[in-house]
């Protein structure tokens, strides 16, 4: 549920959108902000937010469109933008060695593995998966938005760039972890062979 708590601006935004895109983009905006304000107060570190400032800097971009031009053609490609800048945010964090995952996965591991080489990789791998759905995303909601696709595929193909990597994400930490296990008990086998 930790990662979906990191998605709640992006959702209040598609919920809110019905009302106007400008209105979405302003609630997604105060909704980002909020959660940050609450980490922050609740003594969580703000290092590895790239995700929460990456998706308040989206809103307020869009809060400043979508209020000086309401009839902008962008609107049209909101799922489309909205999805490729999580994507952006994904990449870059990689890019930067700050896998946004790992600010989610900070909240749920214990303090003493967050250095660990273990904790990193399993970081840049799911973050790598979300970065990967949300291009796909981006890409097909750009194909039906561009060929006034019905609103049905639009839906599926959110979901379905959601529900993927949200899958992925719950099986494979355990998987890494037990195949980590599993090689370092055979390199103590060989190493203890090697002793004797």
């Amino acid at each position: 549920m930790n990662y979906l708590r990191s998605f709640i601006p992006w959702l209040v935004f598609a919920a809110v959108s019905s009302a106007g895109w400008q209105w979405g983009a302003l609630a997604g905006l105060v909704t980002a902000a909020a959660l940050l304000v609450a980490d922050r107060a609740a003594g969580l570190s703000l290092d590895y937010r790239l995700l929460e400032y990456g998706t308040i800097l989206f809103f307020a971009a869009l809060s400043v469109l979508a209020f000086a031009r309401p009839d902008s053609g962008l609107q049209m490609y909101g799922r489309a933008l909205s999805t490729g800048w999580l994507a952006l945010i994904a990449w870059v964090s990689i890019a930067a060695q700050r896998p946004f995952t790992m600010g989610i996965a900070r909240r749920m591991a214990p303090p003493e593995v967050w250095h660990t080489p273990l904790f990193r990789r399993i970081n840049v791998v799911l973050t790598a998966a979300w970065a990967l759905s949300f291009t796909l995303t981006a890409l097909a909601q750009t194909a039906v938005s561009a060929y006034h696709g019905n609103a049905i595929y639009s839906i599926v193909i959110q979901i379905a760039g959601f529900v993927l990597p949200i899958r992925f994400t719950a099986a494979y930490p355990e998987r890494a972890r037990a195949r980590f296990m599993e090689n370092s008990g055979a390199r103590n086998d060989i190493q203890g062979d090697m002793a004797s």
